[in-house]
């Protein structure tokens, strides 16, 4: 607890340098009601949904890992662009998206690499590209690229790591993990210690996510709305499970706040909204749907279905589409299908390579280099890519 209020304090101190700080990071477009002209204009970033579906196709591919690519991340770094990848051999590598050479391999972790993500804090604090990864192993560890080693490892889980989320918050300094030990942890990066540790699932932790940066001007009655506030900002996370719930945790309290129950097998992946969209969670199960829940009524709000087989991955998709907001998911069945949140019904399916994808495990929207969104430069066919591993080991972007 006193980790706990030292964080609170340091975050009511740095609130105005958090929000210039997160300025810089790369965020998830959100699809607001507005003319298209303002829209575009506004965002530079956000993709045409009719472009992609009518002018989308394969762009490139990514060999190297030989089995299940688990997850996926990306970071543009002036002129250049690079995705991370972790998978079940056990490797972490990193590619160069305008050449698809892997220029880096880590093969410290002695398991499957469940996630991998880029540091936003070593980014922004010390100047330094670092990846974080969670395995089988029961280990966080990062990863220095410009050193090519380890050089931090979190030890606390007692069973595999399957999913891990930096904060929105303080530069990324905090970061989530959920665990096979049917726990979720919370960790100070820059001191490696733990914060807490949440225990209310009762099986394995399969993901995680953080709420978005936020400013909390809202008067809540409801005790379902009743958020912890830290340094003048609601906080909390999330964590999907085996034991077929949602859960939603305080940081400031860490106490449980709602328990989402729906899901009529595992929760795979679960990602919170922004914008219009910040008090929704989406949620993709192996029941083979996709569901959409609102924090403020503890509901279930809408089920989408379509999918035929596990749905590994699930987000809210950056394609602009007149009908309004937009999700996304992937699947074992190896499509991914994108639905309208408002008219419920399914836009558009991507589907992989039948012999050599074999099932879509996760995947992950790119943008454009940060030269050309400062052009509003687009695309043949967007501002926006799509990249997703499969399990049969191949990477491959969609434009």
């Amino acid at each position: 607890m006193n980790e706990l209020e030292k964080l609170k304090q340091e975050l009511q101190i740095k609130e105005k340098i958090i929000l210039e700080k997160d300025k810089i990071s790369i965020k998830q477009e959100n699809i607001i009601s507005e003319p298209k002209e303002k829209r575009n204009q506004d965002k530079p970033n956000s993709l045409d949904f009719d472009t992609f579906r009518t002018s989308s196709k394969l762009f490139k591919s990514f060999n190297g890992h030989k089995t299940n690519v688990y997850c996926i991340d990306y970071l543009t770094f002036g002129d250049s662009q690079f995705i991370c990848s972790g998978a079940e051999d056990k490797t972490i590598r990193v590619w160069d998206i305008e050449t698809t050479e892997q220029i880096q391999i880590f093969t410290g972790h002695s398991d499957d690499v469940s996630c991998v993500k880029f540091s936003s804090y070593h980014y922004c604090n010390q100047h330094s590209t670092v990846i974080c990864s969670a395995s089988s192993d029961k280990t966080i560890c990062f990863w220095d690229i410009k050193n090519d080693k380890s050089f931090q490892i979190f030890n606390g889980h007692t069973d595999g790591v399957y999913g891990i989320e930096l904060s929105s918050f303080n530069g990324g300094r905090y970061l989530c993990s959920g665990s096979h030990d049917n726990t979720v942890g919370l960790w100070d990066i820059e001191t490696s210690r733990s914060l807490h540790i949440f225990n209310e699932h009762t099986n394995w932790v399969w993901c995680v996510d953080i709420s978005p940066l936020q400013n909390n001007d809202n008067n809540n009655d409801n005790k379902n709305n009743s958020i912890g506030v830290i340094g003048g900002n609601g906080y909390t996370i999330c964590s999907g499970s085996l034991d077929r719930t949602i859960r939603i945790w305080d940081i400031e309290t860490t106490k449980q706040l709602i328990v989402f129950k729906g899901h009529e097998y595992a929760v795979r992946s679960v990602k919170y909204g922004s914008n219009e969209l910040i008090n929704t969670i989406l949620s993709g199960s192996w029941d083979t749907s996709m569901r959409l829940w609102d924090i403020r009524s503890g509901q279930q709000i809408q089920v989408f279905n379509g999918h035929t087989r596990e749905v590994n991955a699930v987000a809210y998709s950056p394609l602009v589409n007149g009908n309004g907001n937009m999700i996304c998911s992937g699947s074992w069945d190896n499509t991914i299908r994108f639905c309208d949140i408002r008219s419920n019904k399914e836009l558009h399916v991507i589907k992989g390579d039948d012999v050599k994808d074999d099932g879509i495990l996760c995947f992950k929207f790119l943008g454009l280099k940060e030269e050309k969104v400062k052009k509003n430069e687009r695309t043949e066919n967007g501002s926006c890519s799509l990249c997703y591993g499969s399990s049969k080991g191949i990477i491959r972007i969609w434009e």
